[in-house]
């Protein structure tokens, strides 16, 4: 299977952006680059979650919708969420009404602070996850990783829901963590470039 697809500018992307015209400005601007703000790599965490069982299209398309509905995402703010904002939350239909992924957002939220203050911060804690390199497998000819499956068992241990392997791995991609654009994208060398810049987060 061809693991590139001509974007609107005639330069190659991965595969996966054909699967929907808004993937392109995703792929472009964000997918993979490193993140160290807390609230973007909590708010990914709980969309992948949310994306279990559905695609990332539709997700993509309410992000707006959960931002607004989970006071964007700002564990310290969801962390004292309480019954009536649950709710709430599952009478929203813009976004996804899942009893379990809403419930699991509200906990993680708290498990966030819990780490917040034995880390410094989330991005401290989820960094020192980030794999070798040298020991990845082919760009996107997996769905799990040593290491995605220790984060997700060191989140689980802590409390977390809904942070099973594969959807630690996708978190990991879209945060950059690990750079898993395909060879011949065009954005592959870009991304890698910004993960050179980048400062990894130490303990506060």
């Amino acid at each position: 299977m061809n693991s590139t697809v001509q974007g609107p500018d005639g330069e190659l992307r991965c595969s996966w952006c054909s699967a929907a015209p808004e993937f392109f400005e995703y792929h472009d601007n964000e997918w993979g680059y490193p993140v160290d703000d807390d609230i973007r790599l909590f708010e990914k965490l709980c969309l992948e979650s949310f994306q279990s069982g559905l695609s990332w299209r539709t997700i993509l398309a309410k992000r707006e919708n959960f931002r607004v509905a989970f006071s964007n995402f700002d564990f310290n703010i969801v962390a004292k969420y309480n019954n009536s904002d649950f709710e709430r939350l599952l009478k929203d239909e813009r976004i996804v009404r899942h009893r379990g992924k809403i419930e699991a957002v509200i906990n993680n939220a708290r498990r966030a602070r819990e780490l917040v203050e034995q880390e410094g911060s989330l991005a401290a804690y989820f960094w020192q996850f980030e794999p070798d390199e040298n020991s990845l497998p082919e760009p996107q000819t997996a769905s799990t990783s040593e290491e995605s499956v220790a984060l997700s068992k060191a989140l689980k241990k802590q409390g977390w829901k809904f942070v099973g392997p594969t959807t630690i791995y996708a978190f990991m991609q879209a945060m950059g963590l690990v750079n898993d654009h395909s060879d011949g994208c065009v954005f592959r060398a870009k991304v890698e470039q910004a993960r050179k810049r980048f400062r990894r987060p130490g303990r506060v």
